[in-house]
């Protein structure tokens, strides 16, 4: 991507300090995985997006004025044999557009220069552990000069409150890398798909781990970094716990394999979840849920376009599940009532405990407020039903074009009394990645089927 979008980004930043303010940004450390090994290293988002930087150890410092400077780790031809080549801040300016660049080992006594004569720093608050405390070391050593006329920054202000909504409304660059990377984890959850039904078929002890390594093949051959989260592969009951890690439960015949997985392609998140029959063909009580849980997406995607409130969706999608789980028996009407009954006293949460979606971006729960900001001082109370909890209420977050969510309605049946047998263990979930347009929204995940004729026909090739 060219250095200009990371330097209008960098503008944005700082035409929202202030003339007198500085922000100070660092990416994410490298975390030890065992005694001589780091985990992967995954850059910060806040940071990569106003930089477009991968290497640990760097940190970006932005000005009110439009100045940018970034520390990060210097050349080492030593390391760099071991570690891996490092850009270093001589060639950093030329390569990512910032003004200047010095050695990471120079930001602590550089940056109380910086600060001096600053009305406000900014940073992002509760994220990088240390910082806090980092700042506070260089706002001394300002407090230090002030007999020789420094002054320091009054205030210190939380970034993540600008970041944030700059983050929220994706561009056309940052939506076609989106769709890219949608396509990608589709065609790996097709694999495993294809995989599950031909073992099974052939005899074949099939395991969740099975169908997690066709999600990563494809990952990684369609150019993917690494998965964007933890892959969710769960057969049979597992499909009722809702964060489920792949591990060596038996796939079976006659069960369904719920999988929420999606790759994350150059700094951004895809979220794709699919539930099929492990042999390919659905029961008559699993296509029954299945069919209401689809039915109930459908709700949420046709409300989901510019204007409507983020809570739209969810509310669209839980009046066809309340709706679906009275007419299948899941719940006794002499016992809940109406759908509406249903709804208001959420009796629907046994089956259904979680949102219709979340924002999607360099995170897979990306940021962002879900709260109108034009509306925040509107509230109102009230009482959960289920908890008695008194919840204060916001006007949900009206969409706008170029905002990315998920819509992932799902059904989840533990055995329990008064629950038809037929359904118990049975977990459905669908979901798919939709940018939102001024008429409706796009589908960027839809390159693997969604309608069960549709799943049943490709497990059949």
């Amino acid at each position: 991507m060219s250095n200009s979008i990371y330097a209008q980004r960098r503008s944005r930043v700082a035409a929202s300090l202030g003339r007198d303010g500085i922000a100070v940004i660092p990416t994410a450390p490298e975390q030890p995985r065992n005694r001589d090994s780091d985990f992967l290293y995954r850059h910060d988002s806040y940071f990569y997006y106003l930089t477009g930087f991968d290497e640990p150890n760097a940190t970006l410092v932005i000005t009110g004025d439009g100045s940018s400077t970034l520390f990060c780790a210097p050349k080492d031809l030593e390391r760099e044999i071991w570690d891996g080549y490092r850009l270093g801040p001589e060639a950093a300016p030329a390569a990512l557009g910032v003004n200047t660049a010095h050695s990471t080992a120079e930001l602590d006594a550089r940056m109380p220069k910086l600060l001096e004569n600053r009305d406000a720093v900014w940073y992002p608050f509760a994220i990088h552990e240390g910082l806090e405390g980092r700042v506070a070391g260089w706002l001394a050593a300002v407090r230090a000069r002030v007999r020789y006329g420094a002054l320091c920054p009054e205030q210190q202000r939380d970034l993540c409150a600008v970041l944030d909504e700059m983050r929220l409304v994706k561009d056309a660059h940052e939506q076609d890398i989106m769709r890219r990377a949608g396509q990608i984890s589709a065609r790996g959850h097709i694999r495993a798909m294809k995989l599950s039904a031909l073992m099974l078929r052939d005899g074949r002890d099939v395991r969740e781990y099975h169908l997690d390594a066709e999600l990563l093949h494809e990952f990684r051959m369609g150019g993917s970094e690494y998965p964007a989260y933890s892959s969710i592969v769960a057969a049979g009951a597992n499909a009722c716990v809702l964060h489920y890690r792949a591990g060596a439960t038996p796939v079976r015949d006659g069960e369904l394999v719920l999988i929420d997985a999606g790759c994350e392609l150059e700094g951004y998140a895809s979220d794709i979840t699919r539930t099929f029959p492990a042999n390919g063909r659905f029961s008559g009580p699993q296509r029954a849920l299945y069919e209401l849980v689809l039915a109930s997406q459908e709700a949420a995607i046709a409300v989901t376009r510019a204007g409507a409130r983020f809570t739209d969706p969810h509310d669209a999608t839980v009046k066809v599940l309340a709706q679906g789980m009275l007419d299948l028996g899941l719940l006794d009407a002499n016992q809940v009532g109406n759908v509406q009954d249903v709804i208001e006293k959420r009796a629907y949460f046994q089956f259904y405990m979680h949102r219709t979606g979340h924002w999607l971006g360099m995170d897979v729960h990306d940021c962002g407020s879900y709260v109108e900001p034009s509306q925040v001082g509107e509230v109102s109370e009230r009482k959960d039903p289920l908890s008695g909890e008194l919840i204060k209420n916001r006007p949900s977050r009206i969409l706008r074009p170029g905002m990315v969510l998920t819509i992932e309605p799902g059904i989840y049946v533990r055995p329990a009394p008064n629950v038809p047998d037929r359904f118990h263990n049975i977990g459905i979930r669908i979901e798919d990645d939709a940018i939102v347009g001024d008429t409706g929204c796009e589908l960027v995940s839809r390159g693997v089927p969604v309608r069960p004729d549709e799943i049943e026909a490709l497990m059949r090739g």
